[in-house]
């Protein structure tokens, strides 16, 4: 059953509150992938290293450091992958196991090394084999199952996942669009905004039921917002014309008035749900004496 929010997730909250709960999630997010930036250092470090070696070292060198390279970009998405995934109630398991794959390459990278220094294919594949080791037991493994919800249907859980992820790459499409402004009057507004949006998500997740009434939200209407803070942004970074940041704002604060709205008709109808089966519980309990 879905829970009501208050204090400082309500359209009331203080802004400095405001802010700081919509920016929250993503800074988890962002934080944990930040762990795998250090494993681009070994792929530059191996590249320039192979600069003074021999035609075949060079080859092996530099094809080793572009296999690291792409080990450290796949580790820092998987990570990101799954922190949002530990933060979603109910969440698809990522489609790519990117962190799984990061293992196979770093050992793959580091075979490579080590066979550019020393012709034993055997001393290569060891390596290579502790370091993928190593790498697994450091950044872990990618979630193997979709997270769902105890007494909730599946098919629905589905849809949920579905309309949330558009909708998340909606907000995350619409902040980089302002965020590429470099205004942060306009990034407090935006975050502002999409803290209510995130709000009626998690109102969906706790209550799949709740996907009718928001569908049209999660989906047109932020949709509509992505579309429209990119062409502001490109129109602002332009003219600076200061018409349009009036209107963009405006939108903003309709779409969160919209959105907070619709979230509270929401949770109101489910408690309306949920006092009507107490109700029906207790006159059941009552005839038959309990």
């Amino acid at each position: 059953m879905s829970k009501k929010f208050g204090g400082k997730f309500s359209p009331g909250g203080t802004a400095p509150n405001v802010i700081r709960e919509a920016m929250v999630d993503e800074r988890k997010v962002g934080a944990r992938g930040a762990k795998a930036n250090v494993l681009f250092v070994p792929g530059i470090v191996l590249a320039f290293l192979s600069l003074n070696e021999g035609a075949v070292d060079l080859i092996l060198g530099l094809v080793g450091a572009a296999v690291l390279t792409l080990a450290a970009w796949l580790t820092r998405d998987g990570l990101r992958a799954a922190a949002a995934f530990d933060m979603r109630k109910v969440a698809q398991k990522p489609s790519i196991p990117r962190k799984l794959f990061g293992s196979v390459l770093t050992g793959a990278g580091i075979a490579f090394s080590s066979f550019s220094n020393d012709p034993s294919v055997l001393a290569a594949i060891i390596y290579g084999v502790v370091a993928g080791g190593l790498h697994t037991a450091a950044f872990g493994i990618d979630p193997l199952r979709d997270k769902r919800l105890d007494g909730i249907d599946i098919f629905q859980q589905d849809r949920v996942a579905k309309v949330v992820d558009e909708a998340e790459a909606h907000l995350a499409s619409m902040k980089n669009h302002v965020d590429s402004i470099g205004d942060r009057h306009l990034e407090t507004r935006t975050a502002q905004f999409q803290l209510m949006a995130r709000r009626m998500i998690h109102t969906v997740e706790e209550d799949p039921r709740d996907l009718t009434g928001a569908r049209k939200f999660l989906g047109v209407y932020l949709m509509g917002a992505r579309d429209a803070a990119a062409k502001f942004a490109d129109l602002y970074k332009r003219q600076r014309d200061e018409d349009a940041r009036g209107d963009f704002e405006a939108l903003l604060s309709d779409l969160e008035q919209n959105f907070a709205a619709q979230t509270d008709k929401m949770l109101l109808d489910d408690r309306n749900d949920m006092d009507i089966e107490i109700k029906v519980l207790r006159d059941r309990l009552q005839r038959e004496g309990l």
